[in-house]
């Protein structure tokens, strides 16, 4: 019984770290979120695929190091799939602000930026968790295309759609945003 309750209470913790961590992240690197949101919003389709081309190019290696018998090489190994995974954090993070962007747009009331990101990163999260559909496919592209796009926002700059520009508070261009997107 003891496994049950610690298996529910990890999920449980995950289901709350996640949506805490994309908001860090979106708060954190505004910029680098919002290009890869611009690169989520144009090309979806790329982004899978550079996902795909990125996944292989660090999985090989990584895989190769992890199988070696030394144990800096499984060291350097776990580091390299520890690495992809930050990237597609925020990359993650860039497939929310999207989100939020069409569900501020879409709501009723007036939601403020965090709310709409906050209630984003959750529907993201319940649609990955979903039992068989959302553990092989929905999950495994999310994290495709959230590496994919952080691979193209590292490899070619663009000007951040959901991003705001510095002298702008974030709460200020998400507003005009909004309003923009209602004329």
């Amino acid at each position: 019984m003891s496994d049950v309750f610690a298996i529910f209470g990890t999920l449980l913790a995950l289901g709350i770290i996640l949506p805490g961590t994309l908001t860090a992240c979106w708060l954190l690197f505004p910029n680098f979120v919002g290009r890869a949101a611009t690169r989520l919003e144009i090309s979806p389709w790329r982004c899978l695929a550079m996902g795909v081309a990125a996944t292989l190019l660090v999985g090989i290696p990584a895989s190769l190091l992890i199988a070696l018998p030394g144990s800096q090489s499984k060291l350097l190994g776990w580091g390299l799939i520890v690495s992809a995974l930050a990237l597609a954090g925020i990359g993650a993070a860039g497939l929310v602000a999207v989100m939020s962007a069409r569900l501020a747009s879409q709501a009723s009331e007036r939601l403020t930026p965090l709310a709409a990101f906050a209630r984003s990163a959750i529907a993201l999260e319940l649609a990955a968790i979903l039992p068989i559909i959302g553990w092989f496919i929905v999950l495994p592209g999310i994290l495709l295309a959230s590496l994919g796009a952080t691979a193209l926002a590292l490899l070619k700059r663009t000007s951040p759609v959901h991003s705001p520009p510095a002298s702008v508070s974030l709460g200020e261009h998400f507003q005009a945003q909004s309003e923009s997107a209602t004329r």
